[in-house]
């Protein structure tokens, strides 16, 4: 059985490609039986794709304070829809059908034995996790960040935890019975690269 993904190719969009392609799911996802009950909420997605075509208007005559406000915008909104689409693909559970009804895209080719980008395991004792991450060919080091939000959309929403050099990371000093987002980006020869989707996790 082939296994599909959800593709996170609407980060690399244009602006206002963008804003299309966030209706278009908001659209697939109204009344979906398959994901009765998005995360975030569609009035969320809404909310933000309305005030990110607000902030493109604005920055178009404005100034570079409106052009920065846009920048904040889309990366609040792209953040929204990067959490929206790690729980399509949750719900999707690797079914082509599936992923393509909620307006995101699926990998083009079978991930069944691709690794997660990001894997949050219990730790061997209480209030730690382990996380493993999806090794980078060019990667020289690997930084770590955990949220407490509910949903973690902007940077300042998010603490760094650590820079290591291996594609692993060991967390101690958590909130036993709380939940907690984990990502990770990667330093390369040619930059850093995007944050990968948060994980959710509940610390044992």
């Amino acid at each position: 059985m082939k296994i599909f993904k959800v593709l996170l190719d609407f980060v690399l969009f244009a602006v206002t490609d963008k804003i299309t392609f966030f209706r278009s799911v908001i659209s697939q996802l109204t009344a979906n039986p398959v994901y009765p009950s998005p995360e975030p909420t569609l009035a969320e997605l809404k909310a933000a794709v309305d005030n990110f075509e607000l902030a493109i208007l604005a920055a178009k005559e404005g100034g570079p304070t409106a052009k920065s406000a846009m920048r904040d915008a889309e990366k609040a909104t792209t953040s929204l829809f990067r959490n929206e689409a790690y729980y399509v693909d949750k719900e999707a559970n690797g079914d082509e059908t599936k992923i393509l009804s909620s307006g995101f895209h699926p990998t083009k080719q079978p991930a069944l034995h691709d690794k997660l980008p990001l894997t949050v395991t219990d730790g061997r004792n209480s209030g730690a996790v382990n996380l493993d991450a999806k090794k980078h060919e060019k990667g020289g080091a690997y930084i770590w960040q955990k949220s407490t939000k509910e949903q973690p959309l902007l940077d300042s929403d998010w603490e760094a935890i650590t820079t290591t050099t291996q594609a692993s990371c060991y967390v101690e000093g958590l909130t036993p019975a709380t939940y907690e987002y984990f990502r990770y980006s990667v330093v390369t020869p040619s930059g850093i690269t995007d944050y990968c989707a948060p994980v959710k996790k509940l610390i044992a």
